[in-house]
């Protein structure tokens, strides 16, 4: 009976860490276009100092795995897209919600505030949502399972 209860209790815990893990928003995630429903690259999201930052680590276009940001200005100026933070230092809030003052679009070369959620229907979604002033976009990225 009791070697019953301990593969139970074992089995109860091994469902809750791996529920735990499933519900995280760090890791890898597809990019889709919210006009087209296209996947456009892979982001690697992940902690650095307590803050959220996101870098493209694979382009998914066509045509575009070498892409330079030609609208960029400044240190970006001319800068390949792979590779690039595009979020930078957003905050984990109280409900779950990480905001920033930095989610950068390479395509548009601007830089906008964001909120960024998983999805409370299905954790392999995550909503990013990018602000300028009061008009945002939202995406839902991908996870990208290893």
């Amino acid at each position: 009976m009791t070697k019953l209860i301990s593969v139970l209790i074992t089995s109860i815990a091994l469902l809750f860490f791996s529920n735990a893990n499933a519900q995280n928003v760090f890791g890898k995630w597809k990019t889709i276009d919210d006009r087209t429903g296209n996947p456009k690259g892979v982001i690697d999201i992940y902690k650095k100092e307590g803050k959220m930052f996101g870098k493209v680590v694979e382009i998914l276009e066509k045509g575009k795995k070498d892409a330079i940001c030609t609208k960029c200005e400044g240190d970006l100026k001319d800068e390949p897209v792979l590779g690039m933070v595009i979020i930078k230092a957003a905050e984990k809030h109280e409900d779950g919600e990480w905001k920033g003052k930095h989610l950068f679009d390479p395509e548009q070369a601007m830089i906008f505030r964001c909120k960024i959620w998983l999805n409370p229907d299905n954790p392999n979604e995550l909503k990013v949502r990018g602000y300028l002033a009061f008009i945002y976009r939202t995406q839902t990225w991908i996870r990208v399972k290893d």
